[in-house]
């Protein structure tokens, strides 16, 4: 059974989509008020549509320092508090054949979402929640941040080091009880495999079978025969969001993927 948040407040980053888009939805079926904080509006809109009255969509870019404290203040006064952070938004880089050929022209991009992102989620819903009963944190992460491998350079730098923020910021926020904690999916089909394909120049047919072979290469390494679904993160973000004897862990949710490594 499922844990409940009924009568909590959580954020979502990235919501709209993906991952964040089953966290969410986990959330609303666990009872929990959620607000859907993401750049795509029409996504976040019709997801809080369809979600119903206890969904509520709120544009915001995790990389703006003051968009996120907008958002943390607004979502206070609006539903009276806030419970639990999910820093879920992220973005990856165009893969490379080889990192010689890396320009890291998106270096800067990706770690002002991937990282500086979490970094100002959990700073400013800590700062609400240090001072109203403390609450939980989630930072998503990825098996990328954890094993090493090729082809996404600076999307796996981030992700390990949202890894290390994670556990670091746990070790002040917990006297203060807030949990922090990371998870670390992996081989769950969503569309940021895709886009970062793009930047080896491929055709859309061509793209499609890369996706498809790794998709399948994933599914292989696996000892699990489960197919990961974003609804397997939703189920890891309530254990944490309703266990405040837990902080600083990674818990990963790839099929013993990463077990194997």
């Amino acid at each position: 059974m499922s844990p409940s948040l009924a009568g909590q407040v959580a954020i979502v980053t990235g919501g709209a989509s993906g991952l964040g888009r089953g966290i969410v939805e986990g959330f609303i079926k666990a009872g929990a008020e959620v607000v859907i904080a993401d750049v795509n509006d029409k996504l976040g809109q019709d997801l809080a549509h369809s979600c119903g009255p206890r969904a509520h969509y709120s544009h915001a870019d995790v990389a703006n320092a003051d968009n996120v404290s907008t958002l943390i203040l607004e979502t206070t006064e609006r539903l009276g508090g806030l419970d639990v952070m999910v820093n879920n938004a992220g973005i990856s880089t165009r893969m490379h054949r080889s990192f010689l050929e890396d320009d890291l022209a998106d270096f800067s991009k990706v770690m002002a979402v991937n990282l500086f992102g979490v970094m100002l989620g959990t700073r400013e819903s800590a700062r609400y929640m240090s001072t109203h009963g403390g609450g939980a944190i989630i930072n998503i992460a990825s098996i990328g941040g954890l094993q090493a491998g090729g082809g996404v350079m600076t999307y796996r730098a981030s992700k390990a080091a949202v890894i290390h923020f994670s556990k670091s910021v746990a070790t002040e926020l917990g006297p203060k009880g807030i949990s922090v904690n990371c998870i670390a999916p992996g081989g769950i089909p969503t569309p940021i495999l895709a886009s970062s394909v793009q930047g080896l120049g491929l055709s859309e047919e061509a793209v499609d079978k890369f996706v498809d072979k790794t998709r399948t290469r994933m599914r292989n390494d696996r000892p699990l025969p489960h197919e990961g679904t974003p609804e397997d993160v939703a189920e890891a973000a309530l254990y944490l969001a309703a266990s405040p004897g837990t902080t600083g862990a990674v818990l990963t949710v790839d099929g013993g993927t990463s077990a194997t490594a």
